[in-house]
């Protein structure tokens, strides 16, 4: 993997996080309880476990918020599966199975997947 792949997916992944619910810090945080990254915060030790508790207590909530919004047929099975391909796709990106060319290009691509979701 080349460090330009590694930098355009870093890009999309910064994009897509600036977009969710979620800050930068709580995704490695998650990524680190999850056994997925292998870091250390330069931060103290009470700091980083409020912004664990934090990342944890927000992760429930959004699968309770899934389990709601399905229930409620705001999410419906087909919205679902658009996600789960988008999400499928930058899993790809983000480990260097394609080189994207266009970071903006992509993440408009995932905008419009998202906002079509929303607004049908």
């Amino acid at each position: 993997m080349s460090n330009n792949n590694e930098s355009t997916s870093d890009k999309i992944m910064r994009q897509i996080i600036k977009k969710s619910l979620f800050t930068e810090r709580q995704i490695q945080i998650i990524l680190k309880h999850r056994k997925l990254l292998e870091a250390e915060f330069p931060i103290t030790r009470g700091a980083y476990y409020r912004q664990v508790r934090q990342s944890e207590e927000k992760l429930v909530a959004f699968f309770y918020t899934i389990v709601l919004l399905g229930g409620l047929d705001v999410l419906r099975p087909e919205d679902i599966d658009v996600m789960l391909r988008l999400s499928e796709q930058v899993n790809v990106i983000s480990h260097g199975g394609v080189i994207p060319e266009n970071v903006d290009e992509i993440v408009n691509v995932i905008d419009q997947y998202i906002r079509q979701a929303c607004n049908t």
